[in-house]
């Protein structure tokens, strides 16, 4: 099991930094932590990869005061996301013609749900921005959907004043990113592990049918 869940970890984390690529790459705008990112990235010079590892250890640093710890994936998630999608962008190359952007896009889209489903569903903690939604809504007794949609606008508004790209991919992002997910979650869900006093209960019943 701790095999599946690692694999299943650094897989789902290597897809979410080339979808991230392939969403840059297709040029019809990013989801709004990217757009976020990427206008840092213009203003700084960086490149994005190295933008999102930067900000990721900086968003840990607002889990403290909401008494909140990073698991083993989320200290994952803060360096390899940024690692591959830098290794994405120097593989893939920009689109120009509509076909290959919207191909793309699409492929990236997928390709995100399938990644976030992957790296959730390893049981090894949260994302850094992810944390921080979840933290907040415990602390202040926000909904998650609120604090994710507080959380979301701010930095999207922010990275599309720093030149961030926004457009029909942030939109279509938006909606279909949470359906996906819902559906490819319970595909890639670890199941928790067993009490040790169930899984005697367990073993004891299956000895009893077979004897």
């Amino acid at each position: 099991m701790m095999t599946r869940r690692l694999l299943q970890l650094f897989t789902g984390l290597a897809m979410y930094g080339i979808s991230l690529a392939m969403f840059i790459r297709a040029g019809l705008g990013l989801d709004p932590w990217d757009v976020f990112h990427q206008g840092l990235a213009n203003r700084t010079g960086l490149s994005i990869g190295v933008v999102v590892i930067v900000v990721s250890f900086l968003v840990l640093l607002l889990w403290i005061p909401l008494r909140q710890w990073p698991g083993f994936g989320t200290l994952c998630n803060a360096v390899l996301v940024g690692v591959f999608a830098d290794v994405g962008l120097a593989l893939i190359p920009a689109m120009s013609q509509a076909a290959g952007q919207f191909g793309l896009l699409g492929g990236a889209i997928v390709l995100n749900g399938i990644a976030s489903a992957c790296y959730i569903g390893a049981r090894f903690g949260p994302g850094a921005r992810d944390g921080l939604m979840t933290g907040l809504a415990r602390r202040t007794g926000w909904s998650v959907r609120l604090s994710r949609t507080l959380i979301e606008v701010s930095v999207l508004a922010i990275g599309w004043l720093l030149g961030g790209s926004v457009g029909l991919g942030t939109v279509v992002y938006a909606l279909a990113i949470g359906p996906l997910v819902h559906v490819l979650l319970p595909i890639f869900m670890v199941p928790a592990p067993m009490p040790k006093a169930a899984g005697d209960a367990q073993a004891a019943k299956a000895s009893e049918r077979c004897a």
